[in-house]
């Protein structure tokens, strides 16, 4: 599998697009992801920016790192958003390999700590996730939320 950024191979915007759409979106919201990820990559710390794995010319994952995750720690950033492992290809440690590579980005665009929110269960802790409180939605909904600290892997 081949992880690479969307916004370095404009070719992928247009299906990058709709995969994240149709695992993350609704019916309303698909200008959001399309906007979100044409701008992405562009700002002086390089947030947002979306991130595909690749094999054999599909998309089999996908993960992001954002400002924030729509929720009450606006203090925190990046956030991982996103992460996703098509289920026909799950059980291969591409969830594994993505979640490095995010850490491995933050790190490179000198970030310190990465910054997740879920309703997991065991999940992140697997991966040396850390889970450090709550935070709240718009709606006043609590929801977990995780932290690792960003540091180029060695492996």
């Amino acid at each position: 599998m081949k992880i690479i950024a969307v916004h370095e191979h404009p070719h992928l915007v247009e299906s990058a697009v709709q995969f994240f759409w149709e695992q993350w979106g609704n019916e309303q919201n698909f200008r959001f992801y399309q906007d979100c990820m044409i701008h992405s990559g562009t700002s002086g710390d390089g947030i947002p920016r979306f991130y595909v794995g690749i094999e054999n010319e599909e998309i089999i994952g996908t993960y992001a790192l954002i400002r924030n995750d729509l929720n009450s720690r606006q203090d925190l950033h990046p956030w991982l958003a996103c992460l996703y492992v098509d289920p026909n290809s799950r059980g291969k440690k591409i969830g594994s390999r993505l979640l490095d590579h995010a850490i491995e980005e933050a790190a490179k665009l000198g970030f310190k700590k990465l910054y997740l929110q879920t309703d997991l269960e065991g999940y992140y802790e697997k991966y040396g996730w850390t889970h450090s409180g709550e935070v709240y939605g718009a709606d006043g909904g609590a929801i977990k939320f995780y932290e690792k600290c960003a540091g180029l892997l060695h492996h």
